[in-house]
């Protein structure tokens, strides 16, 4: 890592600086657990917008200017219902039908969608690294959203493409939580995106306590019209997991994430994203007994290794580069002297100097 945690002023930073990935990837297995004594709409509105006020009362506190003009808070009340809205109701929702491990790995695969759109609005190179980290992801994607049945039977030879109905393979679809949590995905990645655009115009802190805010409302309104029943069978637990959803898998995680981005290398940092899904997948085996089919253990495997490829594309390059730069150099090609070297023979040169002008 390109971090320096050695100047870091927080104790033990080496821990902290998993410990986001470490919240969101444990907060996940938390809502899991929660969810058959509540409904996922309520169950999101109350982890985002009672983080949006912590992290707003977190800007306050540290002098963070608030969001002024109209350009601002249209792009924050864009962001928090690309981001707040969407992407956490599509996620709860589809936590409803999958487990949390694997929504976890779908949900971090959004890195691929943000370098397409970046490559499409920005012009932002994706490379050779990259390339092949998307086509990983696209295939792991593809093996965790659909069907199992339906891969065993392709694969096992008794249906074939021509054979099987679109028709039942929408409605397994539909009915799977993977795509959910690729909506949930792809909501992030556009939120990613317009991050960019919402930093021109407001304080990155203030703006993304006023995103969970806005983006929430419409959840517990929502909450509110189609939903029932959703807080009287909440026990101590659910209450003591939707508490640790809210204040550290979204403030203090988010808290954390903010603080070592701003303060070291973003890109090597990013690259621990992949713990994330380690986590949940690791945590919701302990807690909740979740256990994969070999496909999808498959598909995780090649999205993380995607996740990998698209974070380190850039470091993976300049490795790339050197190896082929040592390869073609030439062992009669002269040799630079490295600084080290020069100030451990510059003594003996200024003493052989002065002898020779005694002499």
């Amino acid at each position: 890592m390109h971090l320096k945690l050695t100047e870091s002023k927080l104790p033990f930073a080496s821990l902290l600086l998993i410990a986001p990935f470490f919240l969101w990837g444990t907060a996940m297995v938390a809502m899991k657990g929660t969810i058959p004594h509540t409904t996922p709409l309520f169950m999101a509105a109350v982890r985002i917008l009672p983080a949006g006020l912590l992290i707003l009362l977190a800007g306050i506190w540290m002098g963070r200017p608030q969001p002024k003009g109209g350009w601002a808070w249209f792009w924050i009340l864009l962001f928090g219902l690309v981001d707040g809205t969407l992407f956490q109701g599509f996620l709860a929702e589809g936590l409803v039908r999958t487990g949390a491990g694997l929504g976890s790995v779908m949900i971090d695969s959004q890195p691929l969608a943000v370098a397409l759109m970046a490559r499409l609005l920005f012009g932002e190179q994706v490379g050779l690294w990259g390339w092949l980290g998307l086509a990983f992801g696209v295939v792991g994607i593809s093996l965790l959203g659909i069907p199992q049945d339906w891969l065993l039977q392709v694969w096992q030879g008794n249906v074939s493409l021509a054979e099987f109905s679109i028709a039942d393979f929408g409605l397994q679809l539909s009915q799977n939580g993977q795509w959910l949590m690729l909506l949930a995905a792809l909501s992030m990645a556009i939120g990613t995106v317009m991050v960019r655009f919402v930093c021109r115009h407001a304080d990155p802190v203030t703006a993304t306590g006023w995103h969970m805010i806005l983006g929430g409302i419409p959840l517990f309104l929502g909450s509110g019209l189609w939903e029932s029943q959703q807080w009287q069978h909440i026990q101590w637990s659910d209450g003591a997991a939707l508490a640790y959803s809210t204040i550290f898998g979204s403030a203090i995680a988010y808290g954390l994430f903010f603080y070592f981005a701003s303060s070291g290398n973003l890109t090597s940092f990013s690259s621990l994203t992949f713990l994330t899904p380690v986590f949940a997948l690791l945590f919701g085996n302990l807690f909740l007994a979740e256990v994969l089919e070999p496909f999808q253990w498959a598909g995780v495997m090649l999205t993380l290794v995607s996740i990998y490829l698209i974070n380190q594309r850039d470091q993976l390059l300049q490795q790339l580069q050197a190896w082929r730069r040592s390869l073609t150099a030439s062992p009669t090609d002269p040799i630079e002297p490295q600084a080290a070297d020069l100030a451990k023979v510059q003594p003996i040169l200024v003493e052989a100097e002065t002898s020779l002008r005694q002499d």
